[in-house]
């Protein structure tokens, strides 16, 4: 038997956040976190399933006494709040008729979608679906991410490849994937495509480097930026 672990439930409350962000007595929690799973297969399927495809690859919710807030990362926010917000506008109408609850939604850019691991595997299965060959799409993948600035990538596709009669799984691994190290950073993506013959699975795991290297290189940027700022405000 395999000892495998999601690299993400291995990580929270360590060096991860929790994706749902509330407390709720006994009595309340149970039908909470039904609703939040109904909010995020809502969003997922307006956003993601339906085109055109919003890219998004992480939802987190948070929830106070009044107010529920939903924050959406996305590589194309455009698609998501739509031409003068009418998109986010009627999204947040149907939640809120939904859950019955006051809701406010926040979009967060993905300035790389290339070093996020969900987005690789969505973009795999579109090109899956246009009956793009199987090996190119992983090797390209691959070699993509790594070019983005990532230190380790795998990337594993698993069912009747090509249309075989029996399925077979292939990977391509490029970089270090330390898996089981607490401090590194590994992005974890999944998605299916599904197909005329049955479903292929996509599984990517990229692994950015250690949150310690991470932290510190937004800290210098954000330096970086306040200094130039400074500098155009002497000119």
């Amino acid at each position: 038997m395999g000892q495998k672990t999601h690299p993400y439930g291995l990580r929270v409350g360590i060096t991860e956040a929790h994706r749902s962000r509330w407390y709720a007595p006994k009595a309340l929690y149970g039908e909470l976190l039904v609703e939040d799973c109904r909010i995020r297969d809502f969003l997922i399927n307006r956003l993601n399933n339906t085109p055109p495809h919003a890219a998004v690859s992480d939802i987190a919710i948070e929830r106070t006494r009044e107010e529920l807030k939903i924050i959406i990362r996305t590589a194309r926010p455009g698609l998501v709040i739509g031409p003068k917000g009418s998109e986010v506008d009627a999204i947040t109408e149907q939640l809120q008729y939904l859950t019955g609850r006051k809701v406010s939604i926040s979009i967060m850019e993905i300035k790389n979608p290339d070093l996020d691991a969900q987005l690789v595997a969505e973009g795999m299965r579109e090109q899956l679906q246009k009956r793009a060959a199987f090996r190119r799409i992983i090797k390209m993948r691959a070699e993509n991410v790594m070019q983005a600035g990532a230190k380790g990538v795998r990337i594993r596709i698993s069912g009747r490849l090509g249309g075989a009669e029996m399925s077979r799984s292939v990977d391509v691994r490029l970089g270090s994937l330390p898996l089981s190290t607490l401090q590194a950073k590994v992005d974890y993506g999944f998605a299916e495509a599904l197909m005329s013959y049955g479903t292929i699975g996509i599984k990517v795991w990229v692994y950015r480097g250690t949150y310690d290297e991470l932290q510190l290189e937004d800290e210098a940027k954000s330096d970086a930026a306040g200094g130039r700022a400074r500098a155009r405000g002497r000119k």
